[in-house]
C-alpha cells in the first residue's frame, strides 16, 4: 500500500526527517511491514530511506513515520497528501537461538565472493 503524508516538510539536502503518516496499525503475531522508499521519488528526485526497508513490529502502536533523505542538492518539499513510502505486511518466523557448535558447511567461515568460485 501507498503511505501519504499528513504534512508539509522541506527535506534539505542530506539531511533526514520523519514525516507523519497519521496511520496506526496493530499487527498480529507472526506478522510485520515492511516500509520501503517509492521508486519513482527516488528516480526523480532522489529521496529515498537510510534505513529501508523500515521495520515495523507487532508490539509496535504509534503513528506509522518514514524517515525520509534527499540525496539531490536542492531541497524538496513534501506536501500533505504526497505519496512517500510504500508498505507490505509479510509474515515471519521467529527462532530460537541454540548457542551450541555450529555444523560444519563446505563454505564454513569464508566471507564475501567465497560462494562465487
Amino acid at each position: 500500500m501507498d503511505l501519504r503524508a499528513v504534512e508539509d516538510a522541506v527535506l534539505e539536502p542530506g539531511v533526514p526527517r520523519l514525516v507523519g503518516t497519521g496511520l496506526t496499525i496493530a499487527l498480529p503475531p507472526g506478522y510485520e511491514a515492511q516500509v520501503r522508499p517509492r521508486s519513482g521519488l527516488a528516480l526523480r528526485h532522489a529521496i529515498t530511506m537510510p534505513n529501508a526497508p523500515g521495520t515495523i513490529d507487532p508490539g509496535y502502536r504509534g503513528e506509522i513515520r518514514v524517515i525520509l533523505i534527499n540525496l539531490g542538492r536542492e531541497p524538496y518539499t513534501v506536501h500533505s497528501g504526497d505519496r512517500i513510502a510504500q508498505m507490505i505486511v509479510a509474515r515471519y518466523e521467529a527462532v530460537e537461538w541454540d548457542a551450541g557448535e555450529l555444523p560444519d558447511s563446505v563454505r564454513g567461515e569464508g566471507g564475501f565472493g567465497s560462494s562465487g568460485r
